[in-house]
């Protein structure tokens, strides 16, 4: 398989390398509008061609491309690969507005043409056992999800600060608790040094309102925080990816009330028990997500993370834009298209 990849700056490097170690990749095409960027990548992949010129992936006999630059370009290279019959692989966010998703993902349909955004978490060891440990049911019905990614990091041009952070947990969030529709987003934020919100908080209403997720995303913070409590009613657990040997750790604690009659009378016990730590395994996300690329295309099947999947996290950043300028209004998810794309769309509807 022949891969071209788009953008060579910050993460653009990390999917070279990555795709370099895919026994099945035996060509890889990269490209970046800036000299300085390929003479330093020249010599650091020596296997790899370069060139300044996009449409050159899109004239050879390129199967797949990967788009890594800024958000406010991804819809325009996107839709470019996917006309000259190109499968794709975009970075988080998938695109700037869920318009430009929806299209992407009717057109890659209608031409099988795979799509495939890098919700990089869903690959790693901690994430995929956090599901296997939802799924069995040993924390119970799920009662919260509460996600914080905090740090002292870079101000982004195009986007604010939630849709810089926010991807990576919400796209967590949709995969650990599949079950849970959304009814609703709210969100507050702040922006104290130029237009873009640099502080910001959101709350996912579900259609079951026994569930609860919050988000904390802030670049302005002076300690670097990234850690997940997904609360059931008998287990809960804490996912903290900045641990290096426990990410995920486990309490058998919880809340028990034996009377409902009035808070006043009502019995309640806090039940304190064990934790452990369960074993992850520790594989690179990227390398991960490299080979399910191509197993994809190579099977003719929906990716893990699909345009789909890639749409519905845009439909949650959508709303929550519109919540911040509307004084955490709460806005309805199914109210986010435009007349011409309120067809129903599911996360899953195309595998």
């Amino acid at each position: 398989m022949k891969i071209g990849i788009i953008g060579l700056g910050y993460w653009g490097p990390n999917l070279v390398r990555n795709f370099l170690a895919q026994k099945s990749v035996d060509k890889i095409v990269a490209c970046d509008v800036k000299e300085d960027r390929l003479e330093i990548l020249k010599h650091k992949f020596p296997d790899v061609e370069f060139t300044k010129d996009c449409s050159n992936l899109m004239d050879s006999d390129i199967d797949a491309v990967a788009i890594a630059t800024p958000v406010e370009t991804h819809f325009q290279l996107a839709k470019k690969m996917l006309e000259a019959g190109k499968h794709i692989w975009v970075e988080k966010p998938f695109t700037f507005s869920s318009k430009q998703a929806y299209d992407l993902v009717k057109f890659s349909k209608s031409n099988n043409l795979k799509i495939f955004v890098d919700h990089t978490f869903l690959y790693t060891g901690a994430v995929k056992k956090i599901k296997e440990i939802v799924d069995k049911g040993e924390l119970g019905d799920i009662i919260y999800f509460d996600s914080v990614r905090i740090n002292l990091g870079l101000f982004q041009h195009d986007v604010n600060v939630v849709w810089d952070l926010a991807p990576h947990d919400l796209s967590i969030m949709k995969y650990i608790l599949s079950d849970k529709n959304i009814l609703g987003v709210t969100a507050c934020g702040i922006s104290n040094y130029y237009e873009l919100e640099n502080l910001a908080q959101l709350s996912i209403h579900f259609e079951d309102d026994s569930c609860f997720a919050h988000f904390h995303v802030n670049w302005t913070s002076p300690v670097k925080i990234r850690r997940i409590i997904i609360a059931g009613k008998r287990k809960m657990l804490v996912f903290d990816d900045l641990e290096n040997s426990e990410k995920i750790k486990i309490y058998d604690c919880g809340v028990d009330i034996r009377s409902t009659e009035s808070l006043h009378n009502a019995l309640i016990q806090y039940r304190i028990g064990d934790m452990y730590s369960p074993k992850v395994e520790q594989t690179e996300a990227l390398n991960c997500a490299a080979k399910e690329f191509i197993s994809c295309i190579e099977e003719n099947r929906e990716p893990l993370t699909s345009g789909s999947d890639g749409l519905e996290i845009v439909k949650i950043l959508e709303a929550s834009e519109k919540s911040l300028k509307n004084k955490s209004k709460l806005i309805y998810l199914n109210n986010n298209f435009e007349d011409d794309y309120k067809e129903k769309i599911q996360i899953h509807e195309f595998v």
